[in-house]
């Protein structure tokens, strides 16, 4: 029997526990036999991530259930995989029912063609929806079910006492998850997730890629300033509000402006 490795009471890291990285992050929910994973990653991680929870004396058939954050690929592609092997139920949010039981490579960012990525998105039907405000019962824990979006239009979190398990909102460094229109990003959504995490007394902050971390205030200040300027950039397409630079065109042509009156 391997030494759990726990990094806070009840909570074990499956990348920390194997002692090198296997995938995003996979957090293992333990009280009294029972147990819950927070994601999985992908498919070719599930045998070595169960073959560890054995090793660590945890019941398999005590598993209450794979918990997905959202439906990226990155933490949902062995969920099908390890729902068979493990016979326990799965839990996501209502906006992730369609893209996981259709295994949807757009929604799932599984394929995205201009970098000749396409996965296997192997379809996985979720038996309980998970919402704001949910409990999720562990043993004696109970894990609260917090709707984050803004990444993804189905990206959860999970408090848990003091601890955070905060998706792909934030990570250590400041960077966030991926934005992109075409699997459901919203900025406006995004800022107001991570307001709402600053704002918390929650004191650290588990995510789904990278090291564990203290919730800094500084930090999510600054990462909420900056994703304030993306809803005004052309970068970001579609997920902007406006670009101001074409109000100022409108109004240079109005004006009958020349490019050699342009004050620049």
């Amino acid at each position: 029997m391997l030494e759990r490795k726990s990094i806070f009471p009840h909570v074990i890291e499956m990348n920390n526990q194997a002692g090198h990285v296997i995938g995003c992050s996979v957090y293992l929910i333990y009280s009294q036999d029972e147990w819950v994973l927070i994601d999985i990653g992908y498919e070719d991680a599930v045998d070595e991530i169960i073959e560890l929870i054995r090793q660590l004396d945890f019941p398999l058939s005590k598993c209450r259930g794979l918990i997905a954050t959202h439906a990226d690929v990155d933490h949902i592609q062995g969920m099908a995989k390890a729902k068979q092997l493990l016979r326990t139920e799965v839990l996501a949010h209502p906006l992730a029912v369609k893209p996981l039981a259709e295994g949807d490579k757009l929604l799932t960012f599984a394929r995205i063609e201009a970098q000749e990525l396409d996965l296997d998105m192997p379809p996985v039907e979720v038996d309980t929806t998970i919402d704001e405000g949910d409990k999720v019962q562990v043993g004696e824990l109970e894990l609260e079910v917090w709707l984050t979006p803004g990444h993804t239009n189905s990206q959860l979190s999970f408090r848990l006492g003091n601890l955070l398990f905060s998706g792909d909102n934030i990570y250590r460094d400041g960077c966030v998850g991926a934005i992109d229109a075409h699997h459901g990003s919203d900025l406006t959504d995004f800022i107001k997730s991570l307001r709402r995490i600053r704002a918390s007394d929650v004191e650290w902050l588990l995510p789904s890629h990278g090291p564990v971390f203290r919730k800094d205030d500084d930090l999510l200040e600054k990462t909420i300033s900056r994703l304030e300027t993306y809803l005004h950039m052309a970068d970001f397409g579609t997920c902007a509000i406006d670009w101001p630079l074409m109000d100022e065109w409108e109004r240079e042509i109005a004006e009958g402006r020349t490019p050699q009156q342009d004050p620049s």
